[in-house]
């Protein structure tokens, strides 16, 4: 991986570090490079509630904020960010109110690299907004002064229409923190974790506990 001086991690739910980048950043971390991990909202709309439930739709903010907490420290994260936004309505946020809130993250962090989501290959309404603020701001940015932006592409159409990844980042060293990390959001990830157990399933699902892979950004493209 080269060589950071400071690493802004931006993504809107809990667990999306986690899925995308939790061998990535956990390395970063022993390598001493700080890493300021800012999560948009604390993913209180989500669909699972536990498998067998365990949770509420009025307990589950408190619980998925405490997932959080725990998946972070499971990395090694340290600056962990609550930016107080509401799950599923990071789309309709004003662009100069995020843009405001990735620059101040930005100005503060003074990071050489910005991992977030790629815009268009982003999935979820939340994710692209998130990776569309995080470009627009970006982009305003001298280019000599831009961090370089390390993206996350979940879309199965994004090989295809990107290109081969830019950064395959190899983690099997690091599988044993990525799996505690995917445990500590239990309230999310029983049915993940039951395919990742199961002999017929596990082996197309263990490619998230190996490789971690990244696209940069390019603004002349």
């Amino acid at each position: 991986m080269p060589e950071e001086t400071h690493v802004l991690v931006i993504f809107p739910h809990p667990d999306d570090e986690t899925f995308s980048s939790a061998g990535t950043l956990a390395r970063y971390i022993d390598q001493g490079v700080p890493v300021t991990y800012a999560c948009l909202t604390t993913g209180q709309m989500a669909r699972n509630l536990g498998n067998p439930p365990f949770a509420t739709r009025e307990s589950l903010p408190t619980i998925r904020e405490r997932e959080l907490e725990a998946a972070a420290e499971a990395i090694g994260i340290t600056d962990l960010r609550k930016m107080g936004l509401r799950d599923k309505t990071v789309e309709f946020e004003p662009h100069d109110e995020m843009d405001a809130m990735v620059q101040s993250l930005i100005d503060e962090c003074q990071p050489s690299v910005i991992i977030s989501f790629y815009p268009q290959f982003a999935v979820h309404p939340d994710h692209e907004a998130t990776a569309e603020a995080v470009v627009r701001t970006v982009g305003r940015m001298p280019a000599n002064e831009r961090p370089r932006l390390q993206l996350v592409a979940f879309s199965n159409d994004a090989p295809e229409k990107l290109g081969d990844p830019d950064i395959l980042n190899e983690i099997s060293d690091y599988k044993e923190v990525k799996l505690r990390a995917f445990k500590a959001h239990a309230s999310q990830m029983g049915p993940f974790l039951e395919d990742l157990a199961s002999p017929e399933v596990g082996g197309e699902v263990q490619g998230f506990l190996e490789v971690e892979p990244y696209w940069i950004y390019n603004f002349e493209s």
